[in-house]
């Protein structure tokens, strides 16, 4: 599948060192089950930290020595199949925390046709699926920390970027806006915070206090 939203470095250089908390390492990993291109950007910095704990002796690395990196896992990284079950739109990551495919999820209204799904998870972390009908948007709001939103199903636009299944949006404090689902069916994502959202409408705010958004 062909993504065009991908990780940061510094997210995936987190998750290849495995310092990330759980709930970003679900939504990366998830993101990996998708996008090729970041399965090989993963596979090589893990390449490269299994070198360094192997203690071997530093060289200088001259510029074009991470690009070759990278260019050797290609080849191992791109056959690989992704990591869903046959049949299935579940990433194999989030399949294990839900214990069950999407089209089973069990809903909790937030108003305007907007469902969610919590997530637990063992940090500081609020991780949950959000289902978007065709068209709604999701109030407009800012950030108090980092948001990680990964497409599972549908798609929505954010200002003049699109993002579809697979892509993952990254917003943080300087992030305000108003995502819309996309016309031709109800968006499925995976969204991931460690901070309350800001609303900018006193009915979004009511609904945050129950909702844990």
């Amino acid at each position: 599948m062909e993504t065009h939203h991908h990780l940061p470095d510094d997210l995936l250089l987190a998750y290849a060192a495995g310092s990330l908390a759980e709930g970003w390492s679900l939504a990366v990993a998830s993101h990996l089950t998708y996008c090729t291109s970041c399965r090989q950007r993963d596979a090589a910095l893990e390449a490269i930290g299994t070198a360094a704990l192997e203690g071997m002796p530093p060289e200088p690395m001259d510029a074009g020595a991470f690009e070759a990196c990278m260019a050797r896992a290609e080849s191992a990284v791109a056959e690989q199949p992704l990591n869903v079950v046959a049949g299935s739109n579940t990433p194999a990551p989030l399949r294990r925390y839900l214990g069950c495919e999407l089209d089973a999820v069990k809903w909790s209204p937030l108003g305007g046709g907007i469902r969610q799904y919590l997530i637990e998870t063992g940090d500081e972390t609020r991780a949950r699926l959000l289902y978007i009908p065709p068209g709604e948007d999701v109030p407009q709001h800012t950030h108090q920390g980092l948001e990680l939103t990964l497409v599972l199903a549908g798609s929505f636009a954010d200002g003049d970027e699109e993002f579809h299944a697979g892509d993952i949006e990254v917003a943080d404090e300087t992030v305000d806006h108003t995502p819309v689902s996309g016309p031709n069916g109800p968006c499925i994502c995976l969204a991931v915070t460690d901070a309350p959202l800001v609303f900018r409408r006193w009915l979004p705010r009511m609904i945050q206090r129950f909702a844990k958004i």
